[in-house]
This record gives C-alpha cells, sequence and structure tokens, in this order.
C-alpha cells in the first residue's frame, strides 16, 4: 500500500490577490498532488478560523504561520501515513492522493469514502447578477442566480444558462447603458440598480425570451452582512449613516420573500437571515419550505453540530456544501450525509473555483450527491486563475458516457425544488 512520503506547503494567492495556502503531497508509488484553500468575500461567524500572520505585510493577510504549521507539524505527523485529516489544503491533497492510488477518478473516491453508489450530474445555478459585499452597487441581497430546471443533461443546462446570461446582458445595456454590465467580485453584473425587487425584473426579463418554465431563480442574501445590532435588517446597509428608514424586522423580511416567491419562479433562497436567527429561518422553512428550498450557509457552515440543530429544529431544508467552512473531507462528507438522511437538499459552492484546480472539490463533491445543485461564477473568464466556460462544458462533456443525466432531469415544474434536488 503506496505510503505519504513528502508533505510540502507553500503560499500562493487566491483570484482576489489574497494569500491562501497550497500543499504538495507525495506517496511512495510515485504520486504528487497539488491542493490549495479557497476562502470567501463574505464569511459567517462560524466557520473554521483561518490563521493570518497579521502585520503590514500583504496588509496582514499572509500565511506564513500556516505554511510553517504544515511543513513543521502537519507534514511529520502524516510520514508513512494515507487518509488523516488536517488543515483543509492537507485534506484536500490527501483525499486526492487517494484517488490516484486507487486508480480512480476523484468523484468515484469521494463517493466511495460517501457510501454514495449512484452518482448524477448536478443542476447548474449561474451567478448572473452580484449584490450585497460582492458589488458596489445598492443591492443588499448578494447573488442572483438562474437554475436551468428544465434541461434534460448538463450539456444542455450550460446551453440554457449561457444563453440567458447573454439576454441578460442585452437587457441590462439597453435599460441602463453599456457600463452596467461590469462585473462584480464573483463575475455577476451589477448593475446600479436600488432595490432587490429590480435584480429579479431583469432575470425575469431574460428568462422570458425563451426559457420560461425551463430556467428558475434563486438567491444568495447573505442576510448576516445587513443584520444590525437591534435585530433589524437594514437594506440601505451600504449606505453610511443611512438614515435607518429600510430597516426591517426579521417577520417582515419573511414577507418579502414570500412576495418574491408569489411574483417571480423563485425555487431557492439561501442565507434569508442571519447565522443566529433560528427564529425566522424556522419561520421562513415552516411557511414557504414545501415550494421552495431554504439553504443554510452561514446558518450551518458545513458543520454537522450545527447541521444536526438544524434538522432538529426544522430551521431550513438544504445544505450548503463548503469545505473550507468545517476544515477537512471527511467532516463535510459527514455533514451532507446528515442532510441526505434528513431528505434536505444538497448544495455545492462554487467556492473552490477561485483556485486554480476549480475540479478538485466542486465536481466530485457535487457528484457525490445523488441530487445536487453545484454553483457556477457567471463570468469565470473575469477570475484569470479560474475555469471558463468552454472548459467546464468540454470537461463535463467527456463524462457523459460514464455519468448519468443531469438531476435536472428530476425535477418537476411545480417548484417543489427542496424535495427533489
Amino acid at each position: 500500500m503506496a505510503t505519504i512520503t513528502v508533505v510540502k506547503a507553500r503560499q500562493i494567492f487566491d483570484s482576489r490577490g489574497n494569500p491562501t495556502v497550497e500543499v504538495d503531497v507525495h506517496t511512495s508509488s510515485g504520486v504528487k498532488v497539488t491542493a490549495a484553500v479557497p476562502s470567501g468575500a463574505s464569511t459567517g461567524i462560524y466557520e473554521a478560523l483561518e490563521l493570518r500572520d497579521g502585520g503590514s505585510d500583504y496588509l496582514g493577510k499572509g500565511v506564513s504561520k500556516a505554511v510553517g504549521n504544515v511543513n513543521s507539524i502537519i507534514g511529520p505527523a502524516l510520514i508513512g501515513k494515507l487518509g488523516a485529516n488536517a488543515i483543509l489544503a492537507v485534506s484536500l491533497a490527501v483525499c486526492k492522493a487517494g484517488a490516484v492510488v486507487s486508480g480512480i477518478p476523484l468523484y468515484k473516491h469521494i463517493a466511495n469514502l460517501a457510501g454514495n453508489p449512484k452518482i448524477v450530474l448536478p443542476v447548474p445555478a449561474f451567478n448572473v447578477i452580484n449584490g450585497g459585499s460582492h458589488a458596489g452597487n445598492k443591492l443588499a441581497m448578494q447573488e442572483f442566480m438562474i437554475l436551468p430546471v428544465g434541461a434534460s443533461s448538463f450539456k444542455e443546462a450550460m446551453k440554457m444558462g449561457v444563453e440567458v446570461y447573454h439576454n441578460l446582458k442585452s437587457v441590462i445595456k439597453k435599460k441602463y447603458g453599456q457600463d452596467a454590465t461590469n462585473v462584480g467580485d464573483e463575475g455577476g453584473f451589477a448593475p446600479n440598480i436600488q432595490e432587490n425587487k429590480e435584480g429579479l425584473e431583469l432575470l425575469k426579463t431574460a428568462i422570458e425570451a425563451g426559457y420560461t418554465g425551463k430556467v428558475v431563480i434563486g438567491m444568495d442574501v447573505a442576510a448576516s452582512e445587513f443584520y444590525s445590532s437591534d435585530k433589524t435588517y437594514d437594506l440601505n446597509f451600504k449606505e453610511e449613516n443611512n438614515n435607518g428608514s429600510q430597516k426591517i424586522s426579521g417577520d417582515a423580511l419573511k414577507d418579502l420573500y414570500k412576495s418574491f416567491v408569489a411574483e417571480y419562479p423563485i425555487v431557492s433562497i439561501e442565507d434569508p437571515f442571519d447565522q443566529d436567527d433560528w427564529e425566522h429561518y424556522a419561520k421562513m422553512t415552516a411557511e414557504c419550505g414545501d415550494n421552495v428550498q431554504i439553504v443554510g450557509d452561514d446558518l450551518l457552515v458545513t458543520n454537522p453540530k450545527r447541521v444536526a440543530k438544524a434538522i432538529a429544529e426544522k430551521s431550513c431544508n438544504a445544505l450548503l456544501l463548503k469545505v473550507n467552512q468545517i476544515g477537512s473531507v471527511t467532516e463535510s462528507i459527514e455533514a451532507v450525509k446528515m442532510s441526505k438522511r434528513a431528505g434536505w437538499g444538497v448544495m455545492a459552492s462554487h467556492e473552490v473555483v477561485k483556485l486554480k484546480t476549480p475540479s478538485l472539490l466542486t465536481y466530485p463533491l457535487a457528484c457525490l450527491l445523488d441530487k445536487s445543485r453545484l454553483e457556477l461564477l457567471a463570468d469565470p473568464s473575469v477570475l484569470p486563475s479560474t475555469t471558463s466556460f468552454c472548459v467546464l462544458r468540454r470537461s463535463w462533456d467527456q463524462r457523459q458516457f460514464t455519468l448519468e443525466p443531469t438531476s435536472a432531469s428530476l425535477w418537476s415544474l411545480t417548484r417543489r425544488s427542496a424535495k427533489l434536488f
């Protein structure tokens, strides 16, 4: 059996220009694999803590201390072993090494670890309008996504997503001018629109150009970003020293979401409330959960303990899978298995495509689920270290003969997404 012979860490830079950790793992059979750690722009307070250097270099965001810990503590502890957990970069690299040594694709190796014999391609979710911490406009809500649920294959889903994306660009350009087609931090358009409903109206118009009933809408609100100390939600939080006229209660925000769902084809809402607002999560799930997927990201942080609490309290009905939130592949798989046993949906975050090895995590962790959703950056070409639509499409096309059709074909169009993802 192959064993680990070398673990070597270094500092690299992610697509935002921030330092992060990359790790090489060598095995006695001659295998060498590499993995790196992603990091988000808006993060929950319950996520696994990143170790940064502080000081003036890289504005305090250097990772030389973390690199030193891998090289001096974690690496030596893993020599001669295969299959341990440590910080995320090492966990990912060891996982990848296990797949290579076993002679199987990474997605199949992770599926085996998860005990999942059935692999189905996920429904892609395209992040096409940016607000919140991802854009300089006034939108409080962070991401507006399109999901091609009417597609019969991943290839067709990509076609639908790309066409609606370009339709949306034309709609925005016509209404707001050429400058409005600039993109935000995650590649979606960031027009200077004034309210969230306006973003939904743009998506509705773009979808109606040819895909009504086949492409629907998802949102990542990231409500913790605009939750105030007085337990209200400030929809004008981007304006400093504002008069507070747009602050609303949790119940009022819940009712706002319900009005959105009634007017637009919304099937998924992620982080609709603050990460500690369990009360309104439960209310929202009770009132809308039969028709809408209520996704816990900052609420759950891929942590099995918080997932267990949410299951017991019926706080949401779907998990956002972000391996960097919990820090290891093993714990991430456990969170997924718990969610599936509870009848939840699971969606794989696009977080890792901000690095240069998106296939390392996004693809296999999506495919370890038998019904899932995969987030994609709207326009990866704006991020120089990530994978373009064309490359993504080619890589998925090559696997069409070995994998079953996308789980989009498993959807009914009755918008019961929480039951069918």
